[in-house]
């Protein structure tokens, strides 16, 4: 099973916006200051978005490359999966998604309002009972 990252869909102002984001060209880019140890194990993996602290959908990881600042991109196919929303603790940059830990993509005419609302996700994680 290939190896999953999270990462905050930070700056987006609310969910229209978010989706924004996935117009436009094929590919996308988020920039990481290291390039993962376990980069090879993420071969078919995919990169999970938390949006108001619960993980909302996937994008499927292409590639790394290099910048010529040292940096690394993270190349993502410029496409939202929407899984079945879970909770999930915000955090700086990316993390590794333990196997247990991955939602199941939404199927075709499954909503996600047929689950808790992310709102409500996010109080039961600040009390710890999600």
């Amino acid at each position: 099973m290939p190896l999953n990252i999270t990462k905050i869909a930070y700056g987006a102002a609310d969910r229209a916006d978010f989706r924004s984001w996935f117009d436009g060209p094929e590919e996308m880019r988020l920039t990481t200051r290291y390039l993962p140890r376990r980069h090879e194990e993420m071969q078919g993996g995919s990169l999970y978005w938390i949006f108001e602290h619960a993980l909302v959908g996937r994008s499927p990881i292409r590639r790394f490359e290099q910048r010529e600042d040292g940096r690394w991109w993270i190349v993502l196919e410029r496409k939202l999966i929407p899984v079945v929303p879970r909770p999930k603790r915000a955090h700086q940059g990316w993390r590794y998604l333990k196997p247990e830990d991955v939602p199941r993509d939404l199927q075709e005419g499954e909503d996600a309002g047929d689950h808790l609302p992310p709102s409500m996700l996010k109080e039961l994680a600040k009390l710890g009972l999600a």
